[in-house]
């Protein structure tokens, strides 16, 4: 049998691939406003497996599923509601659950829970988060917005900000960033929640020119692309900690003034305060339209996982 292609970091995907992805991300965008469904994944089930809760990615999956043909079933809270709770292994899980589909869709709440589970699954395991870990899907979504945005991403000024410790969003786009020739990237946090070291020192190894900053004002008129996220109150041992940070990375109306009109404003979503509604109504506000992009990225990347189509 075939070793299942499974989709566990972002580290994993060259450029030709990502590449190879936008192209059919395009293809399933004409698709849909075409035709709005196909049958290139009838007969197949997707089995989506969330210990954590979800609102974007699990209907993004099922929605991608349901586009294609195929068919799919779901938990979303298996931390309670799946023998875990009796304390069934993930590997355990994740055998069982792949006895009933093609592919498992996977989010766990501690980080290297999509590894565990790769290591095991007899299908294509797609990893949609671990813990404070990574959320490849997720960055090739955000990838792809700004591709459609700008081109390419070569030469770009990339602020991300907030919650750089904890937010996995982050963690999978600046692996992804490193593979591109960028003009600069910003890491706007405050002290406490800075960059892991060790993505931070791949970020050096790949060439990349780094900045840290602890005021997303001080650099907003030089970016092309801030990538904002919320505070992850659920990654905060310290209650005090999380309540000296809240607020501090708010998109106020002097970073808007400074930003150029050219650039654009991405969040993977929900928000908290880091950006205000007023914002929604700006033609640099991008986010929703990351969520579209999203449901085109996912079918893109199902048919290659379930086809091997690139």
């Amino acid at each position: 049998m075939a070793t299942p292609y499974h989709v566990v970091d972002a580290a994993q995907f060259t450029v030709a691939e990502l590449n190879d992805l936008f192209i059919s991300a395009d293809e399933m965008e004409e698709l849909v406003l075409r035709n709005g469904v196909t049958d290139t994944l009838a007969n197949r089930v997707m089995v989506i497996l969330f210990y954590q809760p979800s609102t974007r990615t699990r209907l993004s999956f099922e929605a991608a599923m349901s586009r294609l043909g195929g068919h799919y079933i779901s938990t979303e809270n298996a931390l309670h509601f799946s023998s875990h709770a009796k304390g069934e292994s993930l590997e355990d899980a994740i055998q069982t659950v792949a006895c009933y589909g093609d592919v498992v869709v996977l989010r766990y709440h501690k980080e290297g829970g999509a590894k565990r589970a790769a290591r095991v699954s007899p299908v294509p395991l797609i990893n949609a988060g671990d813990g404070p870990g990574e959320h490849p899907t997720q960055a090739l979504l955000d990838m792809y917005t700004i591709r459609k945005q700008f081109g390419n991403i070569d030469n770009l000024g990339i602020a991300l900000v907030g919650d750089l410790k904890h937010s996995r969003t982050i963690h999978s786009l600046a692996y992804l960033l490193a593979s591109y020739p960028v003009r600069k990237i910003y890491l706007v946090s405050p002290e406490s929640v800075t960059m892991p070291r060790a993505l931070l020192e791949h970020l050096w190894q790949c060439g990349v020119v780094v900045e840290e900053s602890r005021q997303l004002v001080d650099v907003a008129e030089d970016v092309e692309v801030i990538y904002t996220t919320r505070l992850q109150q659920e990654y905060f041992d310290e209650p005090e900690l999380y309540q000296a940070t809240q607020g501090q990375y708010i998109l106020t109306d002097e970073v808007m003034q400074l930003l150029p009109q050219e650039a654009i404003i991405l969040h993977p979503l929900p928000r908290n305060e880091e950006i205000p509604y007023k914002v929604d109504h700006d033609s640099r506000a991008r986010y929703f339209q990351q969520v579209r992009n999203g449901l085109y990225m996912r079918m893109a990347l199902l048919e290659r996982v379930l086809l091997g189509v690139d």
